[in-house]
């Protein structure tokens, strides 16, 4: 089980990811970006996305975030741009 502070700075963590970069991080740069073991980075990232605290979830059998509330790291016709700058999907 992991903590609420562990799960709240992964959260925040891949939020500010989608914002600089348009896509999701991977499990292995929460590794990282925290200093942990990729297997730990892993669990992070399951721990969050199994607390439904919200839309978020994993394409199936796999580790690669779908869709985080409210982005989507699969193309939609959905697109988010600012200051004339799209680079974000929402699902």
């Amino acid at each position: 089980m992991v903590d609420l502070l562990s799960l709240n700075r992964t959260h925040h963590f891949i939020m500010n990811t989608f914002v600089k970069t348009g896509h999701a991080p991977h499990y292995t740069e929460i590794s990282r970006e925290f200093k942990i073991q990729p297997d730990s980075g892993k669990n992070l990232l399951h721990e969050l996305m199994n607390a439904k605290l919200g839309a978020m979830w994993l394409h199936p059998h796999t580790d690669f975030i779908v869709t985080f509330s409210p982005f989507s790291n699969l193309p939609t016709q959905y697109r988010i741009s600012v200051d004339g700058q799209q680079k974000w999907f929402t699902p």
